[in-house]
C-alpha cells in the first residue's frame, strides 16, 4: 500500500523558469512536478502536488491534510519568512514535514535566513534547485515507510 505525500508550493513558484533564473534556475514548476511524480512512482509514494499564491489557501490545504496524507513537503516561498499562520497550521498536523528551498536561503539576504516553517519541520533541504524536491521525497519515504530504509 502506498503512502500519500502533499507537496505544497508557495507564492511565485508558478513563475519558475521565467523569474530570476540566475537564482532559481530554468526549471519550471511543471518540470519539478513531473520529476517528483516519477520519483514517487519509483518509491511507492503517491503525491498531491499543489501551488498557490494565497496564504489562506496554503493554510486550508495543510489543515485538510490531517488524516488524509502521511507527510508534507513544503516550499513556502516568501511565506517561509513571514507566515505564522502557516507555522500554526503545520504545528497542528501530526506527521513528518520537510522544508524545501530551491536556493540556499543562508547565502541570500538576511531576512531569508529566518524560517517560520523550520521549527515545524523534521528537516530542511536548500540550495539544490529542483533536485531538492527529489531529495525530500527520498527522505520522506524513509520517514513514513520505515521498511524502505537502507
Amino acid at each position: 500500500m502506498s503512502s500519500k505525500v502533499l507537496i505544497l508550493n508557495g507564492p511565485n513558484l508558478n513563475m519558475l523558469g521565467q523569474r530570476e533564473v540566475e537564482i532559481y534556475g530554468g526549471e519550471t514548476l511543471a518540470e519539478i512536478e513531473a520529476a517528483c511524480r516519477a520519483r514517487a512512482e519509483a518509491t511507492a509514494l503517491e503525491i498531491d502536488f499543489r501551488q498557490s499564491n494565497s496564504e489562506a489557501e496554503l493554510v486550508d490545504w495543510i489543515q485538510q491534510a490531517r488524516g488524509s496524507v502521511q507527510g508534507i513537503i513544503i516550499n513556502g516561498g516568501a511565506y517561509t519568512h513571514t507566515s505564522i499562520a502557516i507555522l500554526d497550521a503545520l504545528n497542528m498536523v501530526d506527521m513528518p514535514i520537510i522544508e524545501v528551498h530551491l536556493s540556499n536561503i543562508f547565502q541570500r539576504e538576511s531576512f531569508r535566513r529566518e524560517s517560520y516553517i523550520s521549527s515545524a519541520a523534521q528537516g530542511l533541504i536548500a540550495g539544490f534547485g529542483g533536485t531538492g524536491y527529489l531529495l525530500a521525497l527520498d527522505a520522506m519515504n524513509q520517514l513514513i515507510q520505515p521498511e524502505n530504509k537502507d
